[in-house]
């Protein structure tokens, strides 16, 4: 079958999602084409079944803000006909599902039928989605679609209480690889380079933004290490970044916290890692969690969104309110201090 996946190219949970299913699905055989601004961070070009194609918005100064879902609406267009595409797959329901409709009205008059699959990944709905100006574009490109999914059964339920929905909603939670040599907590690590043997590794990883709560984490590790010996290893880049490193300055902790910026080498930093912190806002579902637990890492998170559908209280880490900072850090020092949860 010939597929083309529509995703955002970042660091982020759903265009790691999208390129990990396009990947699979092409070792089995099929022909998938993803169709985006920028290649997928994740995306290697090393298997003759995946393709890539650059959707190019040309700059106008008529146009206050380039017209990114016009663009990319075209280039599907261009896409399907000249490789023959039978499913598209969008992840996002903003601009992603809209700008796909727009594509299938347009092959729709040449005769041309295009199915489209929805994937909703949770700041499309939540927070973006929600918005009145958005509303009624989300609201149409949902039910718009053919089929229509969700990376939690808590999207779901916030999806549908937002939104007059009358697609049926499909919960397929996220997922990652389980390849043994990427994800085999029984592989020795070279810790030294990070830590002392006494230390524990607290880590985080995300894009930094507010949701994200990054001054939590700053205030959780500033009382675990009060307790125990430990350094944190914050990865990942964004608005929040700047404010949390001042923090630590503050703090007087900045020797014992490390600030990777964006990294592809996960399963590495994974492999060294005590504890994983993801005291989050809200999440839909928390794929780094997910991560981390197939290294065997215990996850403290909060109670929020999809993250109990993940990360399960007192088997795979600790659940604590949002903003429950000394919670979070007592259940921290306990998991840390123990060499962690067992997965």
């Amino acid at each position: 079958m010939k597929i083309a996946i529509v995703c955002y190219p970042t660091f982020g949970g759903s265009g790691v999602v999208a390129t990990e299913l396009g990947l699979e699905l092409a070792r089995r055989g099929h022909e998938i084409h993803f169709i985006t601004y920028s290649q997928p961070v994740r995306l290697a070009l090393l298997n003759p079944n995946v393709h890539y194609h650059e959707v190019i918005v040309p700059e106008y100064p008529l146009f206050h803000f380039q017209p990114y879902e016009l663009a990319l609406s075209s280039k599907l267009v261009d896409m399907v006909k000249l490789h023959k595409i039978e499913v598209l797959h969008v992840h996002y329901a903003i601009p992603h599902a809209y700008a796909g409709y727009m594509a299938k009205q347009m092959l729709k008059d040449e005769g041309i039928d295009l199915p489209m699959v929805t994937t909703l990944h949770g700041t499309d709905i939540t927070l973006v989605g929600n918005h009145p100006f958005y509303k009624p574009a989300v609201t149409f490109s949902i039910n718009k679609s053919d089929y229509v999914t969700s990376v939690s059964q808590s999207l779901k339920d916030d999806t549908l209480k937002l939104f007059n929905i009358k697609n049926e909603i499909q919960v397929i939670p996220n997922f990652i690889e389980l390849d043994k040599n990427k994800y085999d907590p029984t592989v020795p690590c070279s810790r030294s380079v990070m830590a002392n043997d006494d230390e524990r590794i607290i880590t985080h990883i995300s894009n930094f933004r507010k949701v994200k709560r990054i001054p939590d984490i700053i205030k959780i590790f500033y009382k675990i290490q009060k307790e125990i010996p430990a350094k944190l290893m914050m990865v990942g880049d964004g608005p929040e970044k700047e404010k949390a490193e001042k923090m630590c300055r503050k703090f007087g902790i900045q020797d014992k916290v490390i600030f990777f910026g964006n990294s592809n080498e996960i399963d590495r930093i994974l492999c060294l890692t005590d504890l994983f912190l993801l005291p989050s806002e809200t999440e839909s579902f928390g794929l780094a969690a997910l991560e981390a637990m197939a290294c065997g890492v215990p996850v403290i998170s909060s109670n929020s969104g999809g993250l109990p559908e993940v990360n399960l209280d007192g088997v795979s880490g600790y659940l604590s309110d949002v903003g429950e900072i000394g919670e979070m850090a007592e259940n921290s020092t306990k998991s840390a201090a123990a060499a962690g949860i067992p997965i």
